[in-house]
């Protein structure tokens, strides 16, 4: 019995601890002005990374230059990816034809042998009709993450001008409107 107490404590402190650290790492959200504007003063260049996408072809970020790229770090047993996919979906509809795409960077342990039959079948909701992942997915590592300052919880995206800089990061869903003015921008 009292090993069961102890155990039970024990993770009792570590669920409180995970929710503490949660939130006290969260930054308080911005007008979209004034964290384009921030951003703007903060750019870093686009991570030199090179992933193989679901049929073994290689994508590297630098053959995107000129487009605006929503880079999103997720996972199939993700819950709060699948609550923000159908939100990529759209973007990349109304978007790609401006110069944009999001590059879903999947984190799986299993690699391609899960995510591809998931992509292959999932589909979402996205404004009254049932799509499938419309955007590029390819099978991430960890040092993909590292080269972006690493990542601490799924979902996180990066967004990068045509430039080729990361301009923002995002912890759980984009900001549409960050993403639109990003589109619309020169750079």
């Amino acid at each position: 019995m009292k090993k069961i107490v102890i155990i039970v404590g024990t993770v009792a402190v570590l669920i409180g601890m995970t929710i503490y650290l949660d939130r006290a790492t969260r930054l308080p959200a911005k007008p979209v002005e004034e964290t384009i504007e921030a951003s703007a003063k903060v750019e870093k260049p686009e991570p030199e990374i090179k992933l193989k996408d679901l049929k073994g072809k290689d994508l590297a970020l630098s053959d995107l230059k000129g487009k605006v790229v929503f880079v999103n770090f997720w996972a199939t047993w993700c819950g709060p990816c699948q609550d923000e996919i159908p939100t990529l979906i759209d973007m990349q509809n109304r978007y790609a034809d401006k110069g944009f795409t999001v590059i879903g960077i999947a984190m799986d342990d299993e690699g391609q042998s899960v995510v591809a039959p998931f992509v292959a079948k999932e589909k979402y909701d996205v404004n009254g009709q049932k799509l499938l992942i419309n955007y590029p997915i390819l099978i991430g590592t960890d040092e993909a993450a590292d080269k972006f300052g690493g990542v601490m919880g799924y979902p996180t995206s990066f967004l990068i001008s045509r430039g080729g800089k990361q301009i923002m990061k995002f912890q759980g869903p984009p900001d549409p409107g960050i993403v639109e003015k990003a589109v619309e921008s020169s750079d």
